[in-house]
């Protein structure tokens, strides 16, 4: 709170500030009413989309279309989790797989589900993180496949990242603390923060997004921190600003401009004198 009892006010250069579209996957197998004691069972083994999931996804899809977003975004970070990965192919592909064209598929078709191909083209590039997805270990819904099999399922997402095939962070007896799942969310955002890209659409979990976001929210006036820090339904997306204020991205500005070209006279007013 400033002196006089308003809320603080803060402006930042643009060339500092990143806009990121934050997305929760889908509603997933594991999210049904029926499975919430199951989370550990074998058969939910990286849950992927309910056929309500892929509901939602349509009509987000149609939301990032009809607002825009489609245009603007210039990379979609997602989670190496297959509800994840389907959401961000869902949401943020071309829907139209033309026969004959020669364009990679994001997603191919899946016939147990009836899925058909997800096209990549006219799309932004799409990277796996491990850092952003959900609490490690002992749900087996929140244990990732191996990238091998993920490569043939989405042949156009970047999986470079990925340092291991198999899942080798994702423990049986060992559940994540909220502490160690933060330092982890900040540790993706201070990493967001050295991207080239502005603008970013981030697909990833509901205990991600609620802790990582507390972290910032903590900062906050307690009305901005209510609106951080809620919940996010599934398939949600929310748009925030990150804000370098570490001074750790290297990227300059690019609408910013000099002035003075060509030089000439120009003797500075007194402060508060000017014309």
């Amino acid at each position: 709170m400033g002196k006089d009892g308003a809320a603080d006010r803060s402006l930042y250069p643009l060339h500092r500030c990143k806009i990121l579209h934050l997305v929760r996957h889908a509603q997933g197998i594991h999210n049904l009413e029926e499975m919430a004691n199951s989370k550990t069972s074998p058969e939910l083994f990286d849950a992927k989309l309910s056929p309500l999931g892929w509901n939602q996804v349509d009509n987000l899809r149609q939301h990032v279309n009809a607002c825009g977003l489609s245009k603007s975004i210039e990379l979609v970070i997602t989670s190496p989790l297959l509800r994840t990965m389907q959401t961000a192919a869902g949401v943020f592909g071309c829907q139209n797989l033309t026969d004959g064209t020669d364009v990679t598929p994001l997603m191919v078709a899946d016939v147990n589900s009836g899925q058909e191909a997800i096209s990549s083209l006219n799309c932004p590039p799409f990277i796996v993180v491990e850092l952003c997805r959900e609490r490690l270990g002992v749900n087996t819904c929140d244990k990732r496949g191996s990238i091998s099999e993920y490569k043939k399922i989405f042949p156009a997402i970047d999986f470079s990242l990925i340092e291991s095939d198999d899942d080798n962070l994702w423990m049986p007896d060992v559940r994540e603390s909220d502490e160690d799942l933060a330092a982890r969310g900040m540790k993706f955002m201070s990493w967001l923060r050295t991207r080239k890209e502005k603008e970013i659409a981030v697909v990833t979990h509901s205990a991600f997004l609620f802790h990582t976001l507390r972290e910032f929210g903590n900062r906050c006036h307690p009305s901005m921190k209510t609106e951080i820090c809620k919940f996010f339904a599934n398939c949600e997306l929310r748009s925030m600003v990150l804000v370098d204020e570490s001074m750790m991205g290297s990227e300059s500005a690019t609408t910013d401009y000099p002035g003075g070209i060509p030089r000439g006279v120009d003797m500075p007013n007194s402060a508060g004198k000017g014309n």
